[in-house]
């Protein structure tokens, strides 16, 4: 089965790999399929410095689900509002709410819990695809999130579980065990892994598929290899000196190739491959690797 089509029936999409890789723009790029197939896809990022916003040609969004292109949408999350929503929502009084919240114990209580930010982040995903986000806020058939890299995204996946184990009661241990399920659940959660064919990004991916496997008992449905170098041009005549850049090109090239072959050895399941493009990021960039996505996929 084509991947885009595979993946394009989950609820949720998580999109981990080293950083610097270009995780958001490809969550980007798979947010633009899913809406073009016809999926209510919002794309969440999970990092203070706002990239997504460049990537789609939006205003940043300050936290909140700014539409992007039909039936796509964006969001920089802050996991402290998720959690202190949460808490509104219970406890409805204004004035114990706010005795709540400001109360050194709950601070302490939301920074320091294991888990429980990953817990604010997943949880946030499960509330809008059971359309509890509030007035407003549009109807979401897959959340892609774009999460953080390698260690700290496989610690996200493992999180509901984790809190579960230590919070039995009240609100987040309803949420937790409901996290658990639907991160357990082929069908509705999937794992996207993304990398550079380059020593150390590849080593984190393999790393990444293992750890997962202990963790989470997932392997990733899809792993993304971005930014290959094209085939460099044919060699210069003997004795002639060759352009430095050129020369450059070549030994990135022959290191992608290596890389390319370990993982061809190493990764089963679908891989796609994606170009390095000489563009600024925007929607130019997406449109195009949305194209390359396409016809890699369809060559699987």
């Amino acid at each position: 089965m084509n991947p885009i089509e595979q993946i394009s029936r989950r609820q949720l999409l998580v999109v981990t790999g080293k950083g610097g890789v270009g995780k958001t723009v490809v969550a980007a790029t798979l947010g633009r399929a899913l809406a073009a197939s016809g999926r209510r896809t919002l794309v969440v990022e999970v990092d203070p410095r706002e990239n997504l916003h460049q990537m789609m040609g939006t205003p940043p969004s300050g936290g909140d689900i700014m539409a992007a292109e039909p039936r796509l949408w964006v969001q920089n999350l802050k996991p402290q509002q998720v959690l202190d929503q949460i808490v509104r929502e219970q406890l409805k009084l204004e004035l114990l709410t706010r005795r709540v919240l400001d109360s050194p114990i709950y601070q302490q209580f939301a920074v320091g819990a294991p888990g429980l930010k990953e817990l604010a982040i997943l949880g946030h995903t499960y509330r809008l695809l059971h359309g509890l986000g509030g007035p407003g806020t549009p109807e979401i058939d897959t959340v892609i999130l774009d999460a953080p890299a390698t260690g700290h995204g496989v610690a996200l996946l493992a999180a509901p579980a984790l809190v579960s184990e230590v919070i039995t009661n009240g609100p987040f241990a309803r949420m937790a065990k409901d996290l658990a399920t639907l991160i357990d659940d082929p069908e509705r959660c999937g794992v996207v892994v993304v990398t550079q064919a380059e020593e150390m990004p590849v080593e984190e991916a393999l790393e990444l598929r293992t750890a997962l496997q202990q963790r989470v008992r997932r392997d990733p449905e899809l792993l993304v290899i971005n930014g290959l170098y094209p085939p460099a041009p044919p060699a210069a005549d003997p004795g002639a000196k060759e352009n430095e850049l050129v020369s450059l090109w070549r030994r990135r090239r022959l290191l992608n190739e290596r890389e390319l072959s370990r993982l061809k050895e190493s990764w089963q399941g679908p891989r796609v491959e994606l170009p390095q493009l000489p563009l600024d990021r925007g929607p130019e960039l997406l449109g195009i690797l949305g194209r390359c996505f396409a016809e890699s996929a369809r060559g699987l």
